[in-house]
């Protein structure tokens, strides 16, 4: 009797309490239905809702483009000369269709064909295009296809292609050799690479391919090398999970601290005769003024793209800069081709790191005026300097501001005219937005090319005479033209079309500005609200991060369908928010270094601050549940949350996390946090941002995971926060992905699944679906490759 009443004064009390505010926060069910409308917010699923979008592929050195032009219902692959305006099919759809099914064995449809890219032959006759793992040579009229032999078709993917089309570098056995592509003849250029001290070999500890680096002087007769020094280098281990025993992955991977890194010694080999030249200068640091390694991403030839080295116009000398192991000494360097001989010619210093711009290198060479153009931060912004390539001497600063220079497109050393692309250059606009410019090498006639207000993502061609111009914000799509170098629209190739996307429930993401943990620094993100947001409700909030130093959380400024899961996420019954904080760039260069010798920083601060404030905003934002997650620095600065804010961060997601940069590549720690240092007493400059030093700290849910076979962030660094947490008596949850490297390939969709379940159970009170299993269409890409790749 006693039990009855007790449990019926209780259901009065539950009962009483669902008219206050409190029971809509706390009563809250998740079923498989808002986990399936949540999946149609994924990349996959909105990107094939927007037709319209202009996603261009320059043709070597011609002022020519292809693109995909997407329509409600077909596909076609379009080829536009910049120069005369002209617009025509790439090839003939239905007979390369016909020709083409030949080959795989099924009929298909011209105006869905299984391929996302081309590639055209030197001749502009016929393309390439992959269908699975095969590729196809087809006759631009569709008369013919014919299958290609991938280690004599055209342009391999390891190999580097010269200027002229003629000659092709690659990689065996640790030597160079050159290809004729006309008949396939094949000659050895070096002899004496090795194992572990081999020619052009791109290997950076974590990046690591069989495409040669290297870059071909503008004659096509000599190609400028180096031949990587790895002998001494710490190595890193992985072993695959399998039935039977288990297979050892092995290789040169350098770390903070090491006492020997990774060098390389510079050569330059002149391709008809054989001869090499060694530079005659010490090896030097595996460095460049921009990326991790000494390459940034992919160049015109079909190799990596050689960071800070040019060749002169006539081939006879050879620029490049050095850069110091910390990052904070850059001496550029002139070698004479034929002896060897290397002049120093400027060298600068900085007191944390030393970067040339953003996404490109923006120092260039001009032995024509006997002059060079710097890129420096030295007076808080990114700016332009024209110096005496004799004396090193400062002749003038090009550009100036309260902006940054973000990446110079184009140099007419005849005209004496620069192009380049900067940010935070409008008042009043988000900082982050780019424009596209034009100046004199002595600073005056500073002309915007691109008037319309908005984010302008620019592609220029190879002799940047021409710019294709996407203008668009985070909730306007793209309307996109193509420029010349005058400013002047020469091609409008319209604008992208989402009706479909709105159709299907689509709301823009919010633009949020909030302050800092200053009070006074202005920061900008981008909120996500769900589609079906009630104000008079009551929101968890889950803060989306990735702390630098190199980019945001939020990433690039226009326009998106789907940024990641956020939105998706945000269907879920949550408001989801990406603050760029202290420590990322595109801002001052005092912004940028808040985090440096600081990277337990992780803009963390400004995450409290900026979700404090956002709270006072929109007041359905619930303060009381506030998560977090992110991938690889994310990873950490989830994790770190978890542990440094422990009474605000409630549930964190930390995916891949480095979480102790001792246990990361070399460049990165050495770059940011600075040469590593013991103190007698045994402690170090790095301890401070290492997350398993803070992990007695953890009161809320935890969820960590990480690929086994990740080569980029080894997983250790998440076991040793596992460690640290066993230790420290602390309930957590781990997830590893047996064989998945950093981006989890085919357990992606697995993992995203696992994240919602974590927050929806530990957020919203509510039990998941039980095993929902999400499923996206593949995504598009820009080169070869299509659906069944």
């Amino acid at each position: 009797m006693k039990m009855r009443t007790s449990a019926a004064w209780r259901a009065v009390v539950i009962f009483s309490l669902c008219f206050i505010p409190a029971c809509i926060v706390a009563q809250q069910s998740v079923t498989a239905d808002d986990y399936a409308r949540a999946e149609k917010f994924l990349p996959g699923n909105v990107e094939r809702l927007v037709t319209g979008m202009v996603r261009p592929v320059w043709i070597g050195g011609t002022e020519q483009f292809w693109y995909r032009k997407t329509a409600d219902d077909s596909v076609e692959f379009v080829l536009v000369n910049a120069a005369t305006g002209n617009e025509e099919p790439a090839f003939d759809h239905a007979k390369l269709a016909a020709a083409l099914g030949k080959f795989t064995g099924r009929t298909l449809d011209p105006q869905h064909l299984p391929f996302f890219g081309i590639q055209f032959s030197p001749d502009m006759r016929s393309v390439t295009v992959a269908v699975g793992p095969k590729r196809y040579l087809c006759d631009r009229s569709g008369s013919s296809c014919s299958a290609q032999d991938a280690a004599r078709g055209g342009e391999s993917r390891n190999e580097a292609l010269s200027p002229d089309g003629k000659r092709a570098v690659f990689i065996r056995d640790w030597n160079l050799w050159v290809r004729d592509v006309a008949t396939g003849a094949e000659k050895q250029l070096t002899t004496d690479g090795v194992k572990d001290f081999g020619y052009a070999t791109d290997n950076a500890g974590w990046i690591s391919s069989d495409r040669p680096v290297v870059l071909w002087s503008p004659d096509s007769k000599k190609i400028a090398t180096f031949q990587q020094d790895q002998r001494g280098d710490g190595d890193m281990y992985l072993v695959e999970t399998k039935v039977g025993h288990p297979v050892l992955q092995q290789w040169k991977y350098p770390l903070p601290g090491d006492p020997v890194v990774t060098m390389i010694q510079r050569v330059i080999i002149d391709v008809d005769s054989g001869k090499m030249v060694r530079l005659k200068m010490p090896p030097d640091q595996h460095r460049s003024t921009l990326c991790d390694n000494v390459t940034c991403g992919d160049g015109p030839n079909g190799a990596p793209l050689w960071a800070d080295v040019e060749w002169s116009p006539n081939a006879k000398t050879l620029a490049f800069v050095s850069t110091s192991r910390d990052h904070k000494d850059e001496t550029l360097r002139v070698a004479d081709v034929e002896t060897g001989a290397v002049r120093d010619v400027f060298e600068d210093k900085v007191p944390t790191q030393y970067e040339s711009g953003f996404g490109r290198v923006n120092w260039h060479y001009l032995p024509q005026s006997n002059e060079f153009i710097w890129y420096s931060e030295r007076s808080n912004w990114g700016h332009l300097y024209l110096y005496d390539l004799s004396t090193g001497k400062l002749k003038n600063q090009i550009t100036h501001g309260d902006w940054s220079v973000a990446q110079v497109l184009r140099v007419d050393d005849a005209k004496r005219q620069i192009w380049f692309t900067a940010n935070d250059s409008v008042p009043g606009e988000n900082p982050y937005y780019f424009h596209l410019y034009r100046i004199d090498f002595d600073g005056s006639h500073l002309t915007p090319l691109t008037p319309a207000p908005g984010d302008h993502m620019i592609t220029a061609s190879q002799s940047g005479r021409y710019f294709i111009d996407a203008d668009s914000t985070p909730e306007i799509p793209p309307t996109t033209v193509v420029r010349d170098d005058a400013g002047k629209v020469v091609v409008s190739l319209g604008t992208a079309d989402i009706s479909r996307l709105v159709a299907a429930g689509w709301k823009p993401p919010v633009p949020i500005t909030v302050k800092a943990r200053d009070g006074k620094t202005d920061l900008y993100g981008l909120m996500f609200e769900p589609t079906n947001l009630d104000p008079t409700k009551k929101y968890p909030i889950i803060d989306h991060i990735y702390p630098g130093p190199q980019i945001g959380s939020v990433g690039p400024r226009f326009f998106i369908p789907a940024r990641g899961d956020t939105q998706a996420l945000a269907e879920l019954g949550f408001v989801v928010v990406e603050i760029d904080g202290m420590g990322t760039p595109q801002r001052s260069k005092v912004f940028h270094d808040v985090s440096y010798a600081n990277m337990g920083d992780n803009t963390l601060p400004d995450q409290v601050a900026g979700i404090k404030e956002l709270a006072q905003q929109y007041p359905f934002i619930d303060l009381d549940r506030v998560g977090i997650y992110g991938h690889s620095g994310g990873g950490n600065a989830s994790t770190e949350a978890m542990f440094r804010y422990p009474d605000f961060f409630k549930v964190g997601v930390a995916e891949s996390g480095n979480n102790d940069n001792r246990e990361y590549e070399d460049d990165w720690g050495e770059r940011y946090q600075g040469l590593l240092v013991t103190n007698a007493d045994g402690t170090t400059n790095y301890d401070d941002q290492a997350n398993q030093n803070f992990a007695k700290n953890l009161k809320g849910h935890l969820l960590l995971a990480h690929g086994t076979m990740d080569n980029n962030v080894p997983p250790y660094s998440t076991l040793l926060v596992v460690d640290a947490l066993i230790q420290a008596n602390k309930d957590f949850d781990l997830l590893l992905l047996p064989n998945q490297h950093h981006g989890y390939g085919p357990y992606a969709n697995y993992m995203t699944r696992r994240r919602w379940d974590y927050f929806v159970r530990w957020l919203l009170d509510s039990e998941p679906p039980k095993e929902f299993q999400i499923r996206t269409p593949p995504m598009e890409r820009g080169g070869l490759g299509g659906p069944e790749e």
